[in-house]
């Protein structure tokens, strides 16, 4: 409540003066413009200080969005907050431009991907117990570009001997990815139905089609697999 007083000192969010439509267009263009200038998803808590009390925020992103329909941007929601992203229709036209995309990330191999999906569903996991899943060796590299790129980070220790710490996903992957959340991951029922992904198989040294000696990391030709490439606005 005290953060909350000393703020309102300097900005006045209520705007009890101005009439409701007014105020809610100012509120929608201080939303906005706090989104729009900020490189990360921006969280609720912190729009939350820039409009009144009574404001619903769920019902002005939506305003915000219905007025950015047509644009070559939009507002999504994405690892718990809100960001500005370029439509990915426009995303070829961007690279085409700026060269944007292609040289700032380099695309996960094969082996890479298979490796973070692993973790994303059965995080945390060590690199012990994804060795064991993928029955190789996971090489340390793979997991060090992972967490370079700011898909992974260390967990917690696992109750295992040598207490080994964990590897779990974090607010960039989600980000990266256009989840909200881990709850908007793919039902892995359906990944199983396709063939991509079975924890019993896996557990069970059972890997579907191409799925062994590049999965490890450490054999084989990898493959490069395209990311989707989010572009922030």
């Amino acid at each position: 409540m005290g953060r909350r007083a000393r703020q309102r000192e300097g900005l006045d969010t209520e705007l009890a003066d101005l009439p409701p439509e007014l105020r809610w267009r100012e509120w929608m263009g201080r939303v906005e413009a706090v989104i729009f200038a900020s490189p990360e998803p921006v969280p609720r808590e912190v729009l939350a200080r820039v409009v009144g009390r009574d404001c619903n925020l769920e019902l002005l992103i939506d305003d915000i969005r219905e007025e950015l329909r047509g644009r070559p941007y939009e507002l999504v929601s994405v690892a718990g907050g809100w960001q500005h992203r370029t439509r990915k229709n426009f995303g070829e036209a961007i690279r085409a431009a700026t060269g944007l995309g292609a040289a700032v990330t380099k695309p996960l191999s094969q082996s890479e991907a298979l490796i973070l999906m692993c973790i994303a569903y059965f995080q945390p996991i060590t690199r012990g117990e994804l060795g064991r899943v993928f029955g190789k060796e996971i090489s340390r590299d793979v997991i060090g570009h992972l967490r370079a790129l700011g898909f992974i980070a260390a967990g917690p220790r696992s109750p295992t001997p040598g207490a080994p710490y964990t590897n779990v996903t974090t607010k960039t992957f989600l980000s990266h990815f256009g989840f909200e959340s881990l709850r908007d991951l793919p039902d892995i029922e359906l990944l199983e139905d396709a063939g991509l992904l079975s924890k019993d198989k896996l557990l069970a040294d059972s890997f579907p089609d191409g799925f062994g000696a590049t999965a490890a990391g450490v054999d084989g030709d990898d493959e490069d697999i395209e990311r989707d490439e989010p572009l922030a606005g």
